[in-house]
């Protein structure tokens, strides 16, 4: 497909859109339907894009190996560490309420938290080859 114009084109376009949406639907997880995993694949989906009209060499020169795997590492010390965290303020694995002086507000940052790192995680799983 690397002489489609057309394709090539349209797919520069839409792959900002794609990535873009993901992100809005990352952080209005916290308010309403969507949340980590769902943004996660739709990011993955905006380099699967990528990696199916170009090629999958160029595909992976965007994305290094060592990037993948810090993204995927971050993604889960991040989601476990919001659990400890929980734990060491008096609450329970993955209590969001101890997360802060308000209840509330410790809900909506521990659940915020701990939805970007399984975002993260899932974007980072797909690596082209």
């Amino acid at each position: 497909m690397r002489t489609n114009v057309i394709l090539r084109v349209g797919s520069k376009l839409l792959i900002p859109v794609i990535l873009l949406f993901a992100l809005y639907v990352q952080w209005h997880g916290d308010f309403g339907p969507g949340g980590g995993f769902q943004a996660g694949v739709i990011f993955a989906s905006g380099f699967i894009l990528y990696a199916l009209i170009f090629d999958i060499d160029t595909a992976r020169t965007m994305i290094p190996a060592r990037t993948t795997r810090l993204f995927l590492v971050f993604g889960v010390l991040l989601y476990t560490g919001v659990g400890v965290a929980g734990l060491l303020m008096g609450g329970n694995f993955l209590d969001y309420s101890v997360l802060a002086a308000n209840p509330v507000s410790g809900q909506h940052l521990g659940i915020l938290l701990v939805e970007f790192g399984v975002g993260l995680t899932v974007a980072a799983a797909f690596r082209p080859g």
